[in-house]
C-alpha cells in the first residue's frame, strides 16, 4: 500500500483527522482519561451519582471525533481543497466557542489547549490554502 502525497494543506487536515482519530479512540476506551488531559478532573471522593451521564456523553462525542477523523484523512487522500477551505471558517469558530469557555470559567484553563489547536489548525490550512493558490496564479 503507498500513501497518497499531500499537498502541505492535506498535510494539515491529515494531522487534524489523525488527532481526531486517535483521541476518539482514546475516549472511547477511557473516557476518564481524556477528560484529565483537557482538565477536568473528578475527585474521586465520591462516586457519581446514578443520573451523572457524564461518562455516556463523552464516549459520544468521542465517537464523533473519531468519525470525524476518518472523514479528514479521507478529505486529504483525496486532496478536497473545497473542503479543506470549509473546515478553516468552522475551526476558527470553534477556536472563538472554547477559548470563551476558558475566559468565562466554564472551562478549565487546560482546555484552552483544545482551542489552541483548533485556531491553529485553522490558521495552518488557510496559509496552506492560500499559498497553492498563489502558486498556482503565478505559473498560469
Amino acid at each position: 500500500m503507498t500513501l497518497p502525497r499531500l499537498s502541505p494543506a492535506g498535510w494539515t487536515i491529515a494531522a487534524f483527522g489523525l488527532a481526531a482519530l486517535l483521541l476518539g479512540a482514546v475516549g472511547l476506551i477511557s473516557p476518564a482519561t481524556l477528560l484529565a488531559s483537557m482538565g477536568f478532573t473528578h475527585d474521586g471522593a465520591t462516586a457519581r451519582a446514578a443520573d451523572d451521564y457524564t461518562l455516556v456523553f463523552v464516549r459520544t462525542s468521542a465517537m464523533a471525533s473519531f468519525n470525524m477523523g476518518v472523514y479528514y484523512l479521507l478529505a486529504a487522500a483525496k486532496d478536497w481543497t473545497a473542503f479543506f477551505a470549509f473546515t478553516v471558517a468552522f475551526r476558527l469558530v470553534t477556536f472563538t466557542v472554547f477559548t470563551a469557555l476558558v475566559l468565562t470559567d466554564t472551562a478549565p484553563a487546560g482546555f484552552i489547549a483544545v482551542a489552541a489547536w483548533e485556531g491553529a489548525g485553522a490558521l495552518a490550512t488557510f496559509v496552506a490554502l492560500r499559498a497553492r493558490r498563489r502558486h498556482s496564479a503565478t505559473s498560469e
